[in-house]
């Protein structure tokens, strides 16, 4: 009884600070790169910056199609190639590259371009949100809540837009020196990590969303709310 209290008053009041800090809300930006792609250093650096940044999710998501020339990068999974992939079906674009950043889950970027990458973060902020997130790990566990920013307007439609609730792992850093390939003989620091993306759940947005994951391990974790399919992203939070 009174844990279930306790995680009301948190949530609440991280519903509080979420509302005050409207203005700084929280933006995901995916970096697909790879440590076979010699244009990706740049990327991979400003993603350190961008990683030390209270406002911005930045994610690195190693893709493996650039394995074949010589380097198999050691981060890489095809599941980050098939994101990558489907994100650009969603976009109408025919092919991928790196580096590509993807702001939001909208728009897509060459990952080494930081004044647009940071324009497009800005514009994110000053829009408004559609939900509200807040998530809390303790012993074990992810608590997790989330509310859309119109509940009652929703729940009196019947209907509410399927949001997929993402539990995304990644490592803070690491360091790779890469014998072989289009980057040999450099020795890389990589920022976040992405090591797993989980769909824990399907939300409609119509009720307030509340749930408990089991986590352990030293990776960090984050949750993202985005559109069913691969569509923008609704709202995200870190799990610090």
């Amino acid at each position: 009884m009174w844990r279930s209290i306790t995680f009301v008053i948190l949530m609440l009041a991280g519903f509080a600070a979420s509302a005050k800090a409207e203005d700084n809300r929280l933006v995901v930006v995916e970096l697909f790169t790879s440590q076979g792609c010699s244009s990706c250093p740049p990327a991979d650096a400003f993603l350190h910056e961008l990683a030390a940044r209270e406002d911005v999710l930045a994610l690195g998501l190693h893709v493996d199609y650039w394995d074949y020339i010589g380097w198999t990068d050691v981060f890489g999974q095809k599941a980050h190639s098939d994101r990558q992939r489907a994100y650009a079906r969603v976009g109408g674009r025919r092919s991928v590259y790196t580096p590509q950043m993807v702001v939001q889950g909208e728009q897509h970027i060459v990952g080494n371009h930081p004044v647009e990458v940071n324009r497009l973060i800005r514009r994110h902020q000053a829009d408004a949100a559609k939900a509200r997130l807040t998530v809390v790990r303790e012993a074990g566990l992810l608590r997790i809540a989330a509310q859309a920013e119109t509940p009652a307007q929703t729940q009196a439609q019947g209907r509410g837009e399927p949001v997929a609730v993402l539990m995304v792992r990644y490592v803070p850093r690491a360091v790779t020196q890469i014998q072989r390939g289009e980057n040999a003989g450099l020795e890389i620091a990589y920022a976040n990590i992405v090591t797993d993306i989980k769909l824990l759940d399907v939300w409609d947005m119509t009720r307030p969303y509340e749930a408990r994951v089991p986590l352990s391990g030293p990776e960090r974790a984050a949750i993202i709310v985005q559109a069913r399919g691969h569509g923008p992203i609704v709202a995200a939070a870190r799990a610090d």
